[in-house]
């Protein structure tokens, strides 16, 4: 059996999650971690991507995460994530539109840098998309 630790998973919206987990999977800015129990402590910026959940049972619950900050401390893993919506909750017609605009974003950039962003988070929303079309 897995050891469980405290995760909270809080968007400017609402708190979506606050429980004892077995392990949780971050789209972390620098790639995917997981974090397990007694993880390092450890901070990392969030990329848009696919946030998985698993919980005591070893079902997997899987949010779709923009933005934000993940916190490994000693009481846990706390993601504090611009947007943060629940796989089942997402439909094709929101992520067609964050495509849309992320697309705008890019075409609109004033500098190199800002470009790199956008290309980068229209990039990750395509890769859900992708993924999306298999779960």
């Amino acid at each position: 059996m897995a050891e469980l630790f405290q995760f909270e998973l809080v968007s400017p919206e609402r708190q979506l999650l606050s429980e004892q987990v077995a392990e949780v999977v971050v789209p972390g800015a620098e790639g995917e971690f997981g974090v397990l129990k007694d993880h390092s402590l450890f901070m990392s910026s969030i990329a848009p991507g696919i946030l998985k959940v698993r919980n005591e049972g070893d079902s997997w619950t899987e949010y779709f995460v923009r933005g934000g900050f993940a916190d490994v401390s000693a009481d846990g893993l706390t993601v504090l994530a611009e947007q943060a919506v629940p796989v089942s909750e997402i439909s094709r017609e929101q992520l067609d539109l964050a495509i849309k605009n992320a697309e705008e974003d890019a075409a609109d950039a004033k500098d190199d840098m800002t470009r790199q962003k956008a290309d980068r988070t229209l990039r990750r929303l395509k890769d859900v998309a992708e993924a999306l079309k298999q779960v």
